[in-house]
């Protein structure tokens, strides 16, 4: 009988677990754009067959849930302080644009998914009900203003990410931005406003306009809350 022969050198390889799958698809997000983060591309990258990732997840759509639930259980919740819930709501939704804009893609996946069920999504908006309600505001203002808030956020972070990832060509999106602007400049008084306050909307950065949604947001809430 012919024994197999060691190589001399230990297993590196890690047992297989739900948390290293997760983990290596995050890895391949982190270097590509959530197209490339399949079944069978995460896989490859632990050496091991699709099939073997069945045992743990579902399917790639199961895959992207459980990714983006890992990462929002990074941001940051603070202990409610009413005399400053405005800004610890700010704090929060920066930290949730930091991270879901990081990750290319992964917003559109709260997106299509409409309501993340995972355990950090839902310590999340539990987090950020405590702070709303911490402000005083009645339940069903507090209710509304958790689902605005998260839909514009994430929203917005779709944009931003597909812009810096490369998913929209940027000589795509300055064609169409010079086709509009040659328009509007050969009817100015159809397009009046267009034409002055246009510069502005195509000059202000991403961070500028976030900040600003923002602070629109809370001053409307501020004013809905008074007259409540």
């Amino acid at each position: 009988m012919t024994w197999p022969r060691s190589s001399g050198r230990a297993s590196t390889r890690r047992p297989l677990s739900l948390d290293l799958i997760v983990d290596t698809a995050l890895e391949l997000l982190g270097r590509g754009n959530l197209a490339s983060v399949s079944m069978r591309r995460v896989a490859q990258e632990l050496g091991t067959g699709a099939a073997s990732l069945y045992a743990h997840v579902g399917n790639k759509d199961e895959l992207h849930e459980l990714m983006l639930d890992r990462l929002l259980g990074t941001i940051p919740l603070p202990a409610p302080d009413p005399a400053r819930w405005r800004e610890q709501l700010k704090e929060v939704a920066r930290a949730q644009h930091a991270v879901l804009t990081s990750y290319p893609g992964i917003a559109r996946v709260g997106m299509e998914t409409t309501v993340p069920t995972g355990p950090n999504a839902l310590r999340h908006a539990e987090g950020i009900l405590a702070l709303l309600r911490a402000g005083g505001l009645p339940d069903r203002l507090a209710a509304l203003a958790f689902d605005a808030l998260s839909l514009w956020s994430a929203a917005f972070a779709v944009e931003v990410s597909a812009a810096g990832s490369g998913e929209i060509d940027p000589a795509d999106l300055a064609r169409r931005g010079e086709q509009i602007d040659a328009y509007v400049a050969e009817r100015p008084t159809e397009f009046a406003n267009l034409l002055s306050l246009g510069p502005t909307l195509g000059a202000t950065p991403p961070a500028e306009r976030f900040e600003f949604g923002l602070d629109v947001f809370l001053a409307g809430l501020t004013t809905l809350a008074d007259r409540a």
